[in-house]
């Protein structure tokens, strides 16, 4: 196994046990909006990930009826994207 594959998947292992811990303790929540998935991932990839059928908007309910996103199915279409390293937008604005 080369170095650069085991620590894909040491970081993979650790982001994946991290946000179970979160999620299990209620500090991630199990839906984002678009707004935020926007931030995290950037617009033109969450647009282009829905009109692919990859993540799938589902509305909130309620009396606003906000379209929203299952967190664990965006972060796993983030996480199997072609790019090896995935920056936030933040992240890549410095």
């Amino acid at each position: 196994m080369e170095r650069r594959e085991l620590v894909r998947l040491l970081k993979n292992a650790v982001i994946a046990g991290a946000e179970k811990a979160l999620t299990e303790n209620i500090a991630l929540p199990e839906f984002l909006g678009k707004a935020e998935a926007y931030r995290l991932y950037g617009r033109s990839n969450v647009d282009r990930w829905i009109s692919e059928e990859l993540i799938h908007l589902v509305s909130s309910g309620g009396r606003i009826n906000k379209k929203i996103i299952r967190r664990k199915q965006l972060d796993a279409v983030a996480a199997s994207s072609n790019r090896i390293t995935y920056l936030s937008v933040a992240d890549r604005n410095r």
